[in-house]
């Protein structure tokens, strides 16, 4: 589970950077490859599917998938924190559910 918690945080920031790379982009090709941001934020999501593709090796799908919906969690926090989006009440009231979804699906997990 550890894995896969790590995995969502640094995913959150692959989207952070690619937002961030978005922002500075111009038309062309040769200019996705100039952007360090954009690289950055590439770099991280694989990154995170390299940590989730361990954490899938030793436990359950139906448990650990939807433990990447915290990723959206931690991109609400830093899309507030970097690029100072509003935090609605209905985003509030996503993330709580969110939070309670991974809780009760955690709870169905099989100890072993």
């Amino acid at each position: 589970m550890m894995l896969v918690l790590l995995a969502s945080f640094i995913g959150s920031f692959g989207a952070v950077f690619l937002k961030s790379g978005a922002q500075k982009l111009r038309f062309g090709l040769r200019y996705l490859f100039v952007n360090p941001q954009l690289a950055a934020g590439v770099f991280l999501f694989l990154t995170s599917s390299g940590f989730y593709l361990m954490g899938l090796k030793r436990g359950e799908v139906s448990v650990l998938y939807p433990m990447v919906s915290l990723g959206n969690v931690w991109t609400l926090l830093w899309s507030r924190l970097f690029f100072k989006e509003p935090l609605t009440r209905a985003k509030m009231m996503g993330v709580f559910m969110i939070l309670v979804g991974v809780f009760f699906i955690g709870l169905g997990a099989e100890t072993r």
